[in-house]
């Protein structure tokens, strides 16, 4: 192992997967920051090792000195909190499967040197397959299933994204980590999928109108979308019964915010905007035959053999 990475445990489960994501440029509803933060912590995921940070970060550009320095914290004159950037790797078990969640900072500098580092815990861990994590602001509905774009490492994974219902991706343009690291893979026989997800925005007075802007910071409807597809993936069942309930809560308050907007700025028409959005909108629902039949069967068996638990 080279000095790239620190590994203080590798897990010796046979089949282990990995879900990926950063603090980055296409993190759109925080897909890519905050959906793996929210699985450390919903599984209990222990951090077995990280990329050594050295030489991936700018200290300060100028003009842009307050969004790239590191944040401190005294308490009483002490130095007692510097806050920098970190790529860390945590491990959980579900369904049986190991799933190592790597949750980072995406690099200033030296991306080349990166790559490598990320692909080399790739190996060290023999990780079968990773699932990238993204999210792009678009003019989509809020209360509709995301679509979900796919980048590929490898030709013979196009199938895939057929079968979790993603929209291959045409992309031409600045490269995110995500598809830096997916055309390092595949030149390594890596299997990585990306998955990015298109999240609501809508800004109808612009940018300098926030009160009128509508931005979903968190967009638990992609994260449960983006979830329910690496289960298929994986065959593995995360819990996804959080998430169902953050995504309903979450469509009711938007609602309120669009009916909130409304009545107070009724020049905007934003029932006929929504309608004309909704209607224009091809939805790309995922529900995989597999995950039917096992719900049917569950329900058939509740009722006829039920639990002796819950009769009692």
């Amino acid at each position: 192992m080279s000095e790239l990475i620190t590994l203080w445990e590798k897990p010796q489960i046979s089949e282990i997967y990995m879900i990926a994501g950063w603090r980055q440029w296409a993190d759109g509803g925080a897909v890519s920051s905050g959906l793996p933060r929210f699985l450390i912590d919903e599984t209990n995921a222990r951090k077995i090792g990280e990329i050594n940070p050295d030489g991936y970060y700018l200290f300060q550009l100028p003009g842009a000195q307050q969004f790239l320095r590191p944040i401190v914290r005294h308490n009483d004159g002490v130095t007692d909190g510097l806050q920098t950037m970190s790529n860390d790797l945590y491990y959980t078990e579900v369904s049986g499967k190991g799933v190592v969640i790597f949750l980072g900072d995406e690099p200033h500098l030296d991306a080349e040197r990166y790559a490598r580092a990320f692909l080399e815990v790739v190996s060290e861990l023999n990780i079968r397959q990773i699932v990238q994590l993204g999210g792009v602001f678009a003019q989509v509905p809020y209360d509709r299933q995301r679509h979900i774009h796919g980048i590929l490492s490898l030709p013979h994974l196009r199938a895939t994204l057929e079968e979790i219902s993603a929209i291959p991706s045409n992309y031409q343009g600045p490269s995110s980590i995500g598809s830096y690291l997916s055309k390092r893979a595949g030149e390594q026989g890596v299997e990585s999928i990306g998955l990015y997800a298109f999240c609501p925005i809508f800004q109808f007075g612009g940018f300098e109108d926030n009160n009128k802007n509508i931005l979903i910071e968190k967009d638990f409807v992609a994260w449960l979308n983006v979830m329910e597809r690496i289960n298929h993936l994986f065959a593995i069942q995360f819990d996804l019964s959080t998430l169902e309930t953050l995504a309903d809560d979450l469509v009711d308050r938007v609602d309120e915010q669009v009916s909130s907007l409304d009545a107070k700025f009724p020049e905007l028409r934003l029932t006929n905007f929504f309608d004309r959005l909704r209607n224009s909108f091809e939805e790309e629902s995922f529900t995989p035959l597999d995950d039917v039949w096992e719900d049917s069967l569950r329900k058939l068996g509740d009722q006829f053999f039920p639990n002796n638990d819950e009769e009692g």
